[in-house]
């Protein structure tokens, strides 16, 4: 079985055949999934998913793009929804500064990004965390409020083998989806190659990153099967190995029996 850690089936893509599609998964190969909230109304729809599916949970957080809607009074409101009893994390959170490069806005998401850790810490639970090209101010923002001390992983993992190392340091998991399929993912295979298979979660990102070979389109948790036959692949093992050991990763992670 595949354990699915982090989709957005709350996306608008997913209108027309949602329930119809997640019936589908949950009866196949996709024992759970973690449905993430990317922003506050995100986290609701999220919450409203897990509600109706046993096998799904979710994540409350505000993506770093869209953290302009947050205040106090708003925050206050993210805490109380994160204590649901199917909130398994805070997520997701993090940095971004792809498209965001003024100043005054990455100090916001570094500021953001804290207090989200913050209250991982506050209510006991790990984070997923986002970062693309932010690296340094990521790895900078984790240790000055001792990330070491709250458990989480890092999704959708875009740096080097040198950098994941020190994250599993932290003691954080990477996040491995379907670029790892893609003929350029250079960096990431040579990551997946090198870093404890203990350390590494399946998810999709869904619906977007589709792997190979159905790179472009609408991405959903049973290609997963495409990203643990590229990590067998790299790793000389089987994809059933690869699928026990990162399923038995994320129950241990989010603590779901």
């Amino acid at each position: 079985m595949i354990f699915e850690t982090h989709a957005h089936y709350d996306d608008e893509r997913f209108d027309e055949d949602r329930d119809t599609l997640l019936e589908e998964l949950l009866a196949g190969n996709i024992c759970n999934i973690i449905n993430v909230g990317a922003a506050l109304k995100g986290v609701a729809d999220s919450i409203a998913l897990a509600e109706k599916y046993e096998k799904i949970y979710a994540a409350a957080g505000v993506h770093p793009s869209e953290i302009a809607e947050l205040d106090e009074e708003k925050f206050q409101w993210l805490k109380e929804q994160a204590k649901h009893e199917k909130v398994v994390a805070i997520g997701e959170i993090g940095l971004d500064y792809y498209w965001d490069k003024e100043p005054e806005i990455k100090q916001n998401q570094r500021e953001w990004f804290a207090r989200q850790m913050e209250l991982a810490r506050e209510l006991h639970l790990p984070v997923i965390i986002h970062s693309r090209d932010a690296a340094e101010d990521t790895m900078k923002v984790m240790k000055e409020v001792c990330a070491q001390e709250i458990p989480g992983v890092v999704h959708c993992y875009s740096y080097s083998p040198e950098m994941a190392k020190e994250f599993i340091k932290m003691g954080y998991y990477i996040g491995v989806g379907g670029v790892v399929t893609f003929k350029n993912a250079k960096k990431l295979k040579e990551t997946v190659e090198q870093i404890p298979l203990e350390k590494i979660l399946l998810e999709t990102d869904a619906p977007y990153m589709a792997p190979e070979p159905h790179r472009g389109k609408r991405n959903e948790s049973s290609y997963l099967s495409f990203v643990a036959a590229q990590i067998a692949a790299l790793k000389g093992i089987t994809v059933e190995e690869v699928e026990r050991v990162t399923e038995e990763n994320a129950r241990r992670l989010f603590g779901i029996k």
